[in-house]
């Protein structure tokens, strides 16, 4: 019967009339509640939330837009819906007619539950100022209109917030600015709890707002602040398909964060991530993928990442993984993973990761991701091993055609391996030695350091050391990097490089022709090892040079 009126009152869109049937059945509910003898501590708590509910109605009443506002209209119908409950609870009691202790404990400790939650909804109306602002025009205000319906997801039953949310996405799909421009903290709080809400349809659609929204820097930390990772990570593991697409995407894209990361860890999301790189469709794979890539840049949650299981899943995506995506994020977190770890390093060999990593270099063009894992792996595996698996001729294809990046990660390697004459031997036989003085001419710092620190190690072999000098850039590249400016952080390897050559009558010649003496002045008051060696034979040489024209 109850229900019956409110929908006919509804129906005449009067406010007026919702307010005093609501003041007519509080009058009822109270006086009913009054007279229950049982479950006393219980009705005590709610008939006080019930003398509340006039002060609310009042306020409400009193806004200048009581009449004109479809919220207020929407607002009593859960006040009432919430009265009515009340007061069949009381008569239940009254009579006795408990259906079970148990039962009616939990049935009034919702009543009670309710009741909060109109007074909260009473409380945004005021807070959001949404009253005012949704009785103007929306056609001359079309932003009052997404403001209502981001206060919806804040007020009312499930249902009302599922249609508010459907809005939402609508005004999404047409200006994502419109929403984004006008979303409050509150609102992002409104749309966290959905994420949790028993209807499956009501989490795809809220994920997918979340979706939508991260990537902005103010949001993303609103969304972490407000406790979003949890439900995403159930939504990862539990999901629909759609929902686990947009969870995993989300994740990966709020993972750039190192706190952000940490927290993910923490909140027990590896294991989610991994499943999702077993099982799922390509996207949600390659999103899972670049999730623990991210995770794994965070130097102490890589022990953690590696007891799930990590590194088996990321071999086996280099194996495996449909898209190129997922595959060099694979490549990347193994990168991240070994490169302090030695346990790790270990762990990754056991597996088969040299094998894959190898194999996925020369099914593409050289990435960066994959030579610098194999660069910190090579320092852990034998001489023989890296024979058997043609590691110097994929080093070779990488210095020839691989990025910048890719090269100095394979320089770094050569540092690592030459460790035997052996190999050292076969570095040289396989023409790295001029493609490593190429890298001498490049604009980074970095990468002309690490060229000729392998250049300096490969030079300990005389074949090797006549290569460098028959090399006609060799002498000029390196004495450029006798410059003892700050920003030059090769000079150290330079001076070495130099000092092998200069038993060679036509390297001295040109080392003075370019200048080397002037640099290594300078050099001897830096205490840069080898420098005043090489400075007396130069000098030596050059007073020679002056003696025979004289």
């Amino acid at each position: 019967m109850v229900q019956k009126v409110i929908d006919e009152l509804v129906d005449l869109q009067s406010a007026e009339k919702l307010l005093l049937y609501a003041q007519d059945l509080l009058g009822i509910a109270l006086d009913k509640a009054r007279e229950v003898k049982g479950f006393l501590a219980r009705w005590k708590t709610i008939i006080t939330k019930l003398e509340m509910v006039p002060s609310c109605l009042e306020n409400l009443s009193s806004h200048p837009c009581f009449s004109k506002n479809t919220l207020c209209n929407e607002y009593l119908q859960a006040i009432l819906k919430t009265l009515e409950e009340a007061n069949d609870l009381a008569e239940m009691c009254g009579k006795e007619n408990y259906r079970g202790r148990l039962r009616m404990q939990s049935d009034l400790d919702a009543l009670s539950g309710k009741l909060d939650l109109n007074f909260r909804d009473c409380e945004i109306l005021f807070k959001t100022g949404i009253l005012g602002e949704v009785a103007v025009n929306s056609t001359t205000e079309p932003e009052v209109s997404t403001r209502e319906l981001l206060t919806r997801l804040q007020i009312g039953h499930l249902e009302a917030k599922h249609k508010a949310l459907d809005g939402v996405l609508e005004i999404m799909q047409e200006d994502e600015k419109k929403v984004s421009d006008v979303l409050g903290r509150s609102n992002i709080a409104a749309l966290v709890q959905l994420l949790t809400a028993t209807c499956q349809r009501i989490r795809e659609k809220t994920v997918t707002v979340i979706f939508n929204l991260v990537g902005c820097e103010c949001f993303d930390g609103w969304l972490v602040e407000e406790g979003v990772l949890p439900p995403l990570i159930r939504l990862v593991e539990n999901g629909s398909a759609v929902g686990k697409e947009k969870a995993t995407i989300s994740l990966q894209m709020l993972s750039v964060s190192v706190e952000t990361a940490r927290s993910i860890v923490e909140h027990n999301g590896v294991r989610p991530l991994i499943e999702v790189c077993q099982t799922s469709d390509p996207v949600t794979q390659a999103a899972a993928a670049c999730t623990l890539k991210n995770l794994s840049a965070v130097p102490e949650v890589r022990k953690c990442l590696a007891e799930e299981g990590t590194i088996k899943v990321m071999i086996n995506l280099l194996d495996c993984g449909i898209l190129s995506e997922s595959k060099d994020s694979a490549a990347n977190c193994l990168q991240n993973l070994t490169s302090t770890n030695n346990n790790l390093r270990k762990l990754v060999i056991s597996e088969g990761g040299i094998p894959s990593l190898l194999t996925y270099l020369d099914a593409s063009l050289p990435r960066d991701s994959a030579v610098g894992a194999l660069r910190n792996l090579v320092g852990s595996v034998s001489v023989d091993n890296l024979i058997s698996v043609d590691f110097i001729p994929r080093l070779v294809k990488v210095l020839k055609s691989g990025s910048l990046n890719a090269q100095k990660a394979a320089a770094s390697a050569i540092c690592r391996v030459c460790s035997s004459i052996e190999m050292k031997k076969m570095i040289g036989e396989a023409g790295c030695i001029s493609l490593l003085v190429k890298m001498l001419e490049a604009k980074s710092e970095s990468a002309k350091e690490i060229a000729t620190q392998a250049i300096s190690s490969l030079m300990t072999l005389p074949q090797n050391c006549r290569e460098v000098k028959q090399d006609i850039k060799a002498v000029p590249s390196l004495v450029q990097l006798l410059d003892p400016s700050p920003q030059n952080t090769a000079k150290t390897y330079a001076v070495s490089c130099l000092v092998l050559i200069s038993s060679s009558k036509k390297c001295k010649k040109l080392m003075i022709s370019y200048g080397a003496i002037g640099y290594l002045q300078k050099l001897s008051d830096m205490d840069v090892p080898g420098t005043k060696k090489l400075l007396e034979r130069l000098e030596r040489r050059k007073f020679k040079i002056l003696f025979s024209r004289k």
